[in-house]
């Protein structure tokens, strides 16, 4: 029985994953031949970024690029709750949660007619969606068109939400799942339009580790055992293999870019997740708080170091008549 169960599946399911397969290509393409221009508007109602006010530059603006349950403008039902939060627990940063991750064209699947149309008939289709959109940015032969087109996908929404290229304002790029491809691979296009000091949250991140990493300050991996799904994207893509030293994600690492810390023992999904409001730990606190407080804390961590060598270079300038170059770098520093 459970056989016949399996083989109905996959007769109903394959030619759905074929289809998507075949199409998922299409957006980048499109993007790519100019046949279709990407949207920065958004639906009434949804601001451009929340926290921070707008009439005094934030310590820092945070992009959320949410797991594969992203379909709308708005927060999804699970992602929303760490969204809300970092900006309860960080009000000095500016977040930015309405761009689309898995659409080059930066459009909300849920927003289109036919999608809307699935959403209400068939649910599983709009993950699938987005399953093969990592996939394609994961693609060496569509990668740069993705990185490009989501890159400057955010671009444009930290424009619209106040951000000034060369301000030398941190970016966070704040991903969860397969929102680490998009990240990793939107850090040489941000860099490109915006000059801004970059660093990376990914958490439970599923990447390829193929996505050039130079002017990403740091990278930090939030992680836990029980966590197999991150593992996955470790284990089936090549370029992250030690025995591949050259690929990128490997050079940050020896670099010193990345650190790894454990939100043990929260998993990648379910009711004991990392943005469980539910599941606690001993001390008390959820999963969610222990997640949004080890997030606040390491984007403070980062700015705290940042300030103390803004205040050697101005001592040093004092002192000797040295002048720190245009847009130099502080060093990155790992946490424990």
């Amino acid at each position: 029985m459970a056989g016949l169960t399996l083989l109905l599946l996959l007769c109903v399911l394959g030619p759905v994953l074929l289809a998507e397969a075949l199409l998922a290509r299409h957006e980048v393409l499109a993007y790519a031949a100019g046949w279709r221009a990407p949207t920065g508007a958004l639906r009434t109602r949804v601001p451009h970024a929340r926290g921070a006010e707008p009439d005094a530059p934030p310590a820092a603006y945070l992009v959320y690029l949410d797991g594969i349950g992203k379909r709308h403008y708005r927060d999804t039902r699970d992602g929303g709750r760490l969204v809300k939060a970092i900006i309860a627990g960080a009000p000095e940063l500016r977040v930015l949660g309405q761009v689309q991750p898995y659409s080059p064209l930066a459009y909300a699947l849920a927003e289109r007619p036919v999608w809307i149309w699935l959403r209400r008939h068939v649910g599983l289709l709009l993950f699938l969606h987005n399953v093969m959109q990592i996939f394609i940015a994961a693609d060496h032969r569509y990668r740069p068109l993705y990185n490009r087109a989501v890159g400057a996908q955010i671009a444009t929404q930290l424009r619209l939400a106040g951000y000034r290229r060369g301000s030398g304002i941190p970016v966070v790029l704040l991903s969860y799942s397969g929102g680490a491809q998009v990240a990793t691979g939107a850090v040489e296009e941000l860099w490109t339009q915006l000059r801004c000091p970059l660093e990376l949250v990914n958490l439970g991140g599923f990447h390829n580790g193929a996505n050039d990493l130079t002017h990403a300050r740091h990278v930090h991996r939030l992680t836990s055992d029980a966590d197999w799904i991150e593992r996955l994207g470790a284990w089936i893509f090549p370029q992250r293999w030690r025995v591949f030293p050259r690929g990128p994600w490997n050079r940050a690492e020896r670099a010193g870019k990345v650190s790894v810390h454990r939100l043990d023992p929260a998993t990648h999904i379910g009711e004991r997740s990392y943005i469980s409001p539910a599941a606690t730990l001993p001390d008390g606190r959820t999963h969610l708080d222990h997640t949004a407080e080890t997030v606040i804390a390491l984007i403070r961590a980062g700015l705290d170091a940042r300030l103390k060598v803004r205040r050697t270079a101005v001592g040093q300038a004092g002192t000797t008549g040295w002048k720190p170059p245009l847009g130099a770098k502080p060093c990155a520093q790992e946490q424990s």
